[in-house]
């Protein structure tokens, strides 16, 4: 899922595209990503884009006569700028946003289609899509822990609750845990002051960091190729993979549709965590250590 720097790259990418232009047309392929009837969706067309912000992992393109698309990605979701008068594509197309000079392409890969698009009126109607979580590279140290003290989760649950921070999903939940140092596992309670501003100098510098690599790579061009598994990510998607800090193997837990990767020698002093499907079926046999698991594996 993109977020906080994917998104913010993509609504600069936007902005220079689109500022100024009017959206002419909107092609929707499939109803069930507009999820508003009022205003209707074809009261954005013959408007013009007055600019682009971010509310955690939406964009918002915003529109003369204060009104506003918000666009959900979710998992799958990509945009393209295309040639004028563009059409979505095949079967991963949902919608094309059609300008004098290009065209905005919406595609969504896989068969579940999670992506919204919301057509809202005013600030308050805007509004309802701020889940209230905390801007860390806005916010100081003070900020930072007393909303990482709010509620009792393992720092990784926390991280990626939208309700306590803005934007930071999966992904950058692994790359900020690994610079840190700090086991995902951890409970929020059980931080000391320290491994707090160390969470906390870690959040900033990953998510600003990464936010410029996207800007330099993407340039005066459009992104493209928007992926949660960067060839520059330590931990995240990078399973069984040696850790660029240690050399470690990087581990993971499962989890529904999420997994959390880690480095054992950087987060959890060597300690294998319990991934719960295969915990849950070797029980007392479950190794403790990553050089037990892979003798396990065979490997």
């Amino acid at each position: 899922m993109p977020e906080l720097p994917d998104i913010t790259v993509y609504c600069e990418a936007i902005a220079r595209r689109c500022g100024g232009r009017v959206l002419e047309r909107v092609a929707v392929r499939t109803p069930f990503l507009v999820r508003t009837v009022d205003p209707p969706l074809s009261a954005a067309e013959g408007r013009t884009v007055t600019g682009t912000r971010r509310i955690g992992k939406r964009i918002v393109v915003e529109l003369d006569g204060d009104l506003f698309l918000v666009l959900h990605l979710m998992i799958a979701g990509r945009l393209r700028w295309k040639a004028q008068s563009a059409k979505p594509p095949g079967k991963v197309g949902l919608a094309a946003f059609q300008f004098p000079h290009g065209t905005l392409v919406l595609t969504e890969q896989g068969t579940k289609r999670r992506a919204s698009l919301h057509v809202v009126a005013g600030a308050a109607g805007l509004a309802q899509f701020d889940r209230g979580g905390l801007e860390v590279l806005d916010a100081d140290i003070e900020a930072f822990r007393a909303r990482l003290r709010a509620e009792r989760h393992t720092l990784k649950r926390a991280l990626t609750d939208p309700r306590l921070f803005s934007g930071i999903g999966n992904a950058y939940g692994d790359e900020i845990l690994h610079r840190a140092r700090l086991s995902p596992v951890t409970m929020t309670d059980r931080l000391t002051d320290l491994e707090s501003l160390r969470l906390y100098d870690a959040a900033c510098s990953c998510l600003s960091e990464c936010t410029d690599r996207l800007r330099a790579e993407v340039g005066e061009g459009f992104p493209d190729t928007v992926t949660a598994f960067r060839h520059d990510f330590a931990a995240h998607g990078r399973f069984g993979k040696r850790c660029p800090a240690c050399g470690a193997k990087i581990q993971r837990i499962r989890y529904a549709e999420n997994e959390t990767n880690y480095c054992p020698g950087c987060q959890t002093g060597g300690k294998l965590l319990a991934d719960r499907s295969l915990s849950r079926l070797l029980k007392d046999d479950w190794p403790r250590t990553p050089e037990a698991l892979d003798e396990l594996r065979g490997g």
